[in-house]
């Protein structure tokens, strides 16, 4: 009995000493995407200040497969000590609620640290459509119902949750198109063989820039420091269609409170920087400092949102 407690004893110091002490080795950063998306290039630009701040290697390892389900899945199965974390967006959220054969439970497998950046999705249209605000699309929709179609970068994408989204708000209805990847969609919507595309604004302010497309508004509840010129959902009077895109950073279940804390803390104080911010306002975003448990909050209500506009929209994963 006496050895036994020892070594709970035992136990549980070497536990307090090494969440006290961490991290005491590099720590690895999953990103479920190749190399140059956006959630890759939040987690390299992460990686520097979070090595300042708590004097160990943050590295970025790309495993870009189904998605970002191959790199969920490790970091579920990985050890819950702090030194694998990962950069997920919305497509998490997205994905959960359309599939149910994950090899994860969204909701129980992670811990969520913290939220990185937040950022508009722009509604866009072909410049061979007459369209130069949201009351006259809605207005041609309403009249000419499924008539418009829009793009998408998949099925299941945030792309068509944001677009399905909006046409239930303004009581439209729109016939999607889904191509493998935003390219496609991009060039198609320039030629005019889609009409409409929602996209988030690194994929599209060069081409509204340029005049090859027109923007028409933000996605966002409040007009976007990235594009403010565009009025908002919320502004043009559909408040119950605003979403953001985002970006955060999940631990494996289990990671000890403190570690996440401390996680939680460091990023926070790494996004809070002018470099920073400078950093998310050209990759079309703003920093969104949250505590772990508004992150949680976060994507537990997202997965719900999402699975009723993939009930509503007959959304259904491939």
């Amino acid at each position: 009995m006496f050895i036994a407690t020892l070594s709970i004893a035992t136990h549980g110091v070497v536990h307090a000493q090494s969440t006290n002490s961490y991290p005491v080795k590099p720590v690895t950063i999953l990103v479920g995407s190749a190399a140059g998306g956006s959630n890759d290039t939040f987690a390299r630009a992460l990686s520097k200040p979070l090595q300042e701040l708590l004097g160990q290697s943050f590295i970025v390892e790309n495993k870009p497969a189904a998605g970002g389900i191959l790199a969920n899945n490790i970091l579920a199965k990985s050890a819950p000590d702090g030194y694998t974390i990962a950069v997920v967006s919305s497509t998490f959220t997205t994905g959960a609620a359309i599939r149910d054969n994950l090899p994860y439970d969204a909701l129980t497998s992670f811990a969520p640290v913290a939220m990185l950046a937040k950022g508009p999705l722009l509604i866009t249209v072909s410049k061979q459509t007459p369209f130069n605000n949201i009351a006259e699309l809605v207005a041609y929709a309403r009249l000419y119902p499924a008539k418009l179609n829009y793009g998408t970068s998949g099925v299941g994408s945030i792309n068509q949750f944001a677009t399905e989204l909006f046409a239930d708000a303004a009581r439209i209805s729109l016939t999607h198109v889904p191509y493998k990847g935003m390219n496609p969609a991009i060039t198609d919507l320039i030629g005019g063989q889609i009409d409409m595309l929602v996209a988030s604004a690194p994929s599209l302010l060069a081409q509204v820039k340029s005049q090859k497309i027109r923007a028409l508004s933000v996605t966002t509840t409040n007009r976007s420091e990235v594009i403010p010129e565009l009025p908002s959902s919320s502004e043009l009077g559909y408040p119950q269609s605003a979403v953001d895109l985002w970006w955060g950073v999940l631990a494996p279940a289990g990671t000890p409170p403190d570690i996440v804390e401390k996680l939680n803390e460091a990023i926070n104080r790494a996004i809070g920087s002018q470099a920073m911010r400078d950093f998310f306002l050209k990759e079309g975003a703003s920093p969104a400092p949250t505590s772990s448990a508004l992150f949680k909050m976060h994507i537990h209500d997202e997965i719900k949102r999402w699975q009723h506009v993939a009930q509503i929209a007959n959304i259904q994963a491939d």
